[in-house]
């Protein structure tokens, strides 16, 4: 079974890109930064893992996803190598995204106010009409 499941924070914004004769498919690149459990010299530290999302799943990160906004992340493992300029051969290791969740609110973002009100949940609520767009149920 090939399963990984990860929360944490994107890196820097999806990177987008259109390809096929038509400019149909739509990919997205991101990375997300884990917090490692164990602080070492007592420092945090964290892993950056690459994530590629196909077709709704890009179309919803290029719409919805941004630089420090915590997600989780459900899909499989793909490895790959290929030979750089230089002739060294580079090994790859990326998550095929197959499921993706917010973790938060946008509010929890953005510095407390006093007015601001949270679910007790901690999950963003979905606008009227938007359960049509998005790419899980």
């Amino acid at each position: 079974m090939n399963k990984v499941i990860l929360v944490g924070r994107l890196a820097r914004d999806p990177e987008i890109k259109y390809t096929g004769d038509d400019s149909s498919l739509v990919v997205a690149h991101y990375t997300l930064a884990i917090n490692r459990r164990y602080k070492k010299d007592r420092e945090d530290s964290a892993d950056f893992i690459r994530c590629v999302a196909f077709g709704k799943f890009a179309q919803f990160a290029e719409k919805y996803l941004y630089q420090g906004i915590r997600i989780c992340v459900c899909g499989r493992l793909k490895t790959g190598s290929y030979t750089n300029r230089d002739g060294r051969k580079v090994y790859t290791t990326d998550v095929i995204v197959e499921e993706q969740y917010f973790t938060e609110n946008r509010k929890s973002n953005e510095l407390p106010s006093t007015d601001t009100k949270q679910n007790s949940d901690g999950f963003m609520d979905v606008p009227d009409g938007m359960d049509e767009e998005l790419p899980f149920h």
